[in-house]
């Protein structure tokens, strides 16, 4: 998503946000979080870092001030940015969503008109009756508990989805606070699908088990001609972001 840096430094990098090359040296002994201008700001030795907007890191909730604080307790010697997730969402929220609110739902509405859940296989049988036993209560989870109703396709061919749904998913991203929203910006297009990342934002489903709904066809093909090294460390980078969004939308309720 054009809008959202990804959790994957590999991935940051190839889209610009590549971190600096040089090393900044560990500068403070403890992080710690307090309630200051009306939420929680998170404070290194007593002093606020900055986003790289230069505003300070206030968060919503204690809980999520907590987890940004935790990641930089958890720095060695040198500060490594790749390993800071819930920092790089909490400023990405700040600088960037605050400012993009609009363009970031309308993007993940676009992803609700081709959800990963809506395209079915045509063949082989057994992939058929997998997508439709595990596929099929999420989508009706969308009908009944957000008022998203999408339709299914077979093959590959591209079936517009009603104004009516996109509409209504755009509606549920704008009434989330700027770092719900980047949580749910960042889980759709790792998913694919915009249901799984509301159901994930929502508390409806683990992130990880969004993950394995995602890759349902991968998984399939895995287990008949088996597990490329580079995918499988590809998914495991994928397995621990999906795990980290379940974790901050936790933090953020």
């Amino acid at each position: 998503m054009s809008h959202i840096p990804s959790l994957d430094p590999n991935v940051a990098a190839q889209k610009g946000f590549r971190e600096s090359e040089e090393r900044i040296k560990r500068f403070w002994k403890t992080a710690g979080v307090e309630a200051r201008d009306g939420g929680w700001i998170v404070l290194l030795d007593g002093r606020a870092p900055k986003t790289p907007a230069g505003n300070a890191i206030v968060l919503p909730t204690e809980a999520a001030a907590r987890l940004v604080a935790d990641e930089w307790n958890a720095q060695g010697e040198h500060l490594m940015p790749a390993t800071m997730p819930a920092t790089r969402l909490a400023s990405t929220a700040i600088d960037r969503v605050s400012q993009t609110r609009g363009p970031v739902a309308e993007e993940i509405a676009r992803y609700a008109g081709s959800d990963v859940l809506c395209y079915l296989a045509e063949t082989p049988s057994g992939l058929i009756e997998r997508q439709q036993a595990e596929w099929g209560p999420w989508r009706d989870w969308a009908a009944r508990e957000l008022g998203v109703e999408l339709h299914t396709v077979e093959g590959i061919i591209h079936r517009p989805q009603a104004p009516e749904a996109l509409a209504r998913v755009e509606a549920l991203a704008l009434e989330m606070d700027d770092f719900a929203l980047t949580g749910l910006a960042t889980a759709v297009p790792l998913f694919g699908s915009a249901v799984l990342g509301l159901a994930v934002q929502r508390g409806a489903l683990a992130g990880e088990a969004a993950l394995d709904l995602s890759r349902l066809d991968e998984a399939f093909t895995e287990e008949r001609w088996g597990v490329d090294e580079e995918a499988a460390v590809r998914t495991a980078a994928h397995r621990a972001e999906a795990f980290l969004l379940q974790r901050w939308f936790e933090a953020l309720r």
